[in-house]
């Protein structure tokens, strides 16, 4: 009884609660006679307003359940470091002891291309500047048993649709028991020409990591580079790292590792940033592989993989390109408020590469993974874990076959890589803009060519100014913007919009709701003692409590 204010009936305990809330309209309610119209009405309203208050708060309940985010920016203007940049020369090596294959397969494509299209190709459309292969490499490759396939022909496939004919070029794959086949077209026939080139130049190329080390045909530095300087110093040899792409060709990344002060960038422009003059010269060029003549070159953060297939550009040679670079950084803010990771460390996926986490280093290893254990081999451009075969169709004759399917599966979003592989919680993005110029001009090539000649072996006799590219990369300006997630909602901004729906339909504060509590814990324990008291009262049962007196309604005191 010291912490229950005892009632001697509900009406009492009601008109109690009444009196003394300080929710608004309460007292309305205590009417007799002819105010009891009056009384139902603010009944009714309290009700009302007590039912928009649930709608209220259950709506604002749903929206911070949702987690949403609200994107807040912010500028800052520091010295920063210089990205990462990868320079390519679009000039893939023809290794000696695939040389043969290689040559075979052009002289395939020229067959593909007449039987298509009557285009004569005997003008050496394809033409190698040494036909002649070592013996002791045709011995190795013969060791290998690799037999270029001929299970792969290029189609001309003729359909009929909405009444009108429609022509596509493509080649025909199999799974293993040949009971499962399909036509790999393009409506193009030179897409088709290209996407069949590398499949079989896929297959050729496997042979690679077990007949020889890319690392021994590694060139120099200057053989692509000409010139670097990076505000207006020297580049040094420590300042690249070299490594060879099967498609475009010997590479060079440019401050990888982003933790030296040399690369610190403390004035916009172009004289502050890196100038490069490469060789766009193609000795051992394969047509059909790249069609493009030129560099490639991707601009990416540090100590991450190049993928210069989706986010490389092209540099036209004979042409003085300038590339501005705006940084921008993004914030995730991952857990409820959305997927991303930190460093990959939890992701489900086992990264390939010996970098930094991206989103296309998941998905690339994702698809690989897959290929290992759908294929049973992995695909040649993408790295492989210890031990796993590569695909060759010598080896594994229905690779192709799934090869496609899988990675059309992929590309629809129907494999669940892209939901294993969150982005990445804090990352650099790079916007460029670019303009070009002919460089060197018609007056100035002469000097260009000699001054190339005397510093760097440059051949003047069998090259040109077409054969020369240059390239500077340089902050527009030192300011980046930072894009923040923040929540929408808060948990303080929650009880704020609960408090402020509360105080707007009752007009009463958070100790309403003890005063509730209370009424309710009052209603129970009054409830529980009359029943136990109608219990003991009942027939042979004994006298009422001693001491407690209580007033049902219709009922006198006893």
């Amino acid at each position: 009884e010291g912490l229950i204010e005892l009632h001697g009936s509900f009406r009492e305990l009601f008109e109690f609660f009444c009196q003394h809330s300080s929710i608004h309209g309460t007292v309305r309610l205590l009417r007799s006679g002819s105010g009891r119209a009056r009384a139902f009405c603010w009944a009714g309203l309290l009700l009302a307003s007590l039912a928009m208050l649930c709608w209220q708060l259950a709506l604002v309940c749903r929206q911070f359940w949702a987690y949403p985010v609200v994107l807040t920016m912010a500028m800052t203007s520091e010295p920063k470091m210089f990205p990462a940049v990868t320079v390519c020369n679009l000039d893939p090596y023809r290794f000696e002891l695939v040389r043969e294959p290689l040559a075979q397969l052009d002289r395939m494509a020229e067959e593909s291309i007449t039987f298509l299209y009557g285009i004569n190709t005997s003008a050496r459309l394809f033409h190698l500047r040494d036909r002649n292969v070592h013996v002791q490499a045709l011995a190795n490759l013969s060791s290998s048993g690799f037999k270029l396939s001929q299970n792969f022909s290029l189609l001309r496939i003729s359909d009929l649709r909405s009444g009108k004919k429609h022509s596509s070029v493509g080649f025909r794959l199999c799974n293993a028991t040949g009971g499962s086949c399909f036509y790999q077209t393009y409506s193009s026939g030179m897409d088709a020409l290209l996407e069949w080139y590398r499949f079989h130049y896929m297959n050729i190329m496997a042979q690679l990591p077990l007949i020889v080390e890319v690392s021994q045909h590694e060139e120099q530095l200057e053989d692509v580079v000409f010139s670097c300087q990076y505000d207006g110093e020297p580049c040094r040899p420590s300042d690249y790292d070299h490594f060879h792409h099967p498609v475009f060709g010997s590479c060079y990344t440019f401050n990888s590792k982003g933790t030296d002060p040399f690369w610190t960038a403390t004035k916009p422009g172009i004289p502050y940033g890196l100038s490069l003059i490469l060789r766009a010269q193609q000795k051992d060029h394969i047509p059909l592989l790249s069609t493009v003549a030129g560099v490639k070159v991707m601009i990416h953060s540090h100590n991450q993989t190049p993928f210069l297939e989706h986010e490389g550009f092209d540099v036209r040679p004979g042409i003085a390109t300038a590339v501005g670079i705006r940084q921008d950084e993004v914030n995730r803010l991952g857990g409820n408020y959305g997927k991303c990771t930190e460093d990959g460390t939890d992701v489900a996926v086992k990264l390939l590469y010996n970098t930094s986490y991206t989103l296309q280093a998941c998905l690339h290893s994702c698809f690989q993974h897959r290929m290992l254990q759908e294929c049973g081999c992995g695909y040649y451009y993408y790295p492989l874990p210890a031990g796993a075969p590569r695909c060759d169709y010598n080896k594994h004759p229905a690779w192709g076959h799934c090869f496609y399917r899988l990675y059309r599966r992929l590309r629809n979003h129907h494999l669940n890589c892209f939901q294993q592989c969150p982005k990445p919680c804090r990352e650099s993005l790079y916007k460029i803009s670019a303009g070009t110029a002919k460089w060197p001009s018609a007056k100035s090539q002469d000097w260009v060519r000699q001054a190339l000649q005397h510093q760097h072996r440059y051949n003047s006799s069998s090259s040109s100014s077409r054969d020369i590219a240059k390239v500077t990369i340089f902050y527009q300006q030192l300011n980046s913007q930072a894009v923040h997630e923040a929540p929408l909602l808060s948990e303080t901004l929650l009880l704020s919009s609960m408090g402020s729906q509360w105080s707007l339909w009752f007009g009463s504060s958070v100790l309403s709701l003890v005063e509730m509590l209370e009424l309710l814990v009052d209603t129970l324990a009054l409830a529980l003692l009359l029943l136990f008291q109608r219990l003991r009262r009942g027939p042979g049962g004994s006298a009422p409590i001693p001491g407690l007196s209580l007033e049902t309604p219709g009922q006198g005191q006893e």
